[in-house]
């Protein structure tokens, strides 16, 4: 009887540890793993921004950063050249070449001469220190001489000749020798180098061919008084030929008076 009472107690035990079990955790998540974590959020970020294109190119702001070239400065933005430059290199493939001339070499021009420069002169002597394509600086033993420059190209008053031997750079106008100090900026569309004297061209200096004179002006009454002429002299003659004419007469005429008179004698 004991044996039994414990088989029953024992059972009690095990159905009431079942039933706690079942009360204390819910049937539908006893088969299921424990739940995992919630995913972090997907975060889009924007596209990396693409470099800026560089801006374009100003030579005023090369020279301005570089130094020591004001009175270029002033003469390529009172002459608008330095729009030129800007808008040509937009424009063009061929680039362009720079000899720039920097303030002690502008020191060394007569006194005034600057001043004495008409704008049009001024514009053809920025023009003269401008090549229309990019040569760098071991390139310029390529040139052929005289080297056309943006002012023009007559081989007498515009004449730039250049030489290269090594890394040394120079040039003549006929007028100064200058030789190229440095490179003052270059990115194989613009070159800047710097000379040490002012490029002035044969031009400022030589005598211009006089203009040919105008053709004298014929008077109107010269003609008139050549037309008439003929005909004036024409009547003097027959003038002359009647006095003529009648002096003979007369002389004839008192000849046959005598005449008639002796007879009658």
């Amino acid at each position: 009887m004991v044996g039994i009472a414990m088989k029953k107690h024992s059972l009690f035990i095990f159905m009431s540890l079942q039933l706690l079990l079942i009360t204390t955790f819910p049937h539908n998540t006893l088969g299921q793993s424990p739940a995992s974590a919630p995913a972090a959020p997907v975060s889009i970020s924007a596209p990396a921004p693409s470099p800026s294109s560089p801006p374009p190119t100003d030579i005023i702001r090369i020279l301005k950063k570089a130094g020591g070239f004001t009175t270029l400065i002033r003469l390529l933005q009172t002459t608008q050249v330095s729009t030129q430059i800007n808008s040509q290199l937009l424009n063009s493939n061929g680039g362009i070449t720079l000899f720039a001339p920097n303030d002690n070499a502008f020191q060394g021009l007569k006194p005034g001469f600057l001043n004495s420069l008409n704008d049009q002169q001024k514009n053809e002597l920025i023009q003269f220190h401008m090549l229309p394509s990019f040569v760098s600086m071991s390139n310029f033993d390529t040139l052929s001489n005289p080297v056309r420059t943006q002012a023009g190209a007559d081989p007498d008053r515009l004449a730039l000749n250049v030489t290269s031997t090594g890394n040394q750079v120079n040039m003549t106008t006929g007028v100064v020798n200058a030789t190229v100090g440095g490179t003052v900026y270059s990115d194989r569309q613009l070159a800047v180098y710097q000379v040490d004297k002012v490029l002035l061209p044969r031009d400022f200096f030589e005598a211009k061919p006089p203009a040919p004179a105008p053709a004298p002006l014929k008077a109107k009454g010269s003609k008139k008084k050549s037309a008439e002429g003929p005909a004036d002299g024409a009547a003097d003659d027959d003038k002359s030929s009647a006095v003529m004419m009648m002096m003979k007469n007369g002389v004839w005429g008192v000849v046959v008076s005598i005449a008639v008179a002796a007879f009658a004698l």
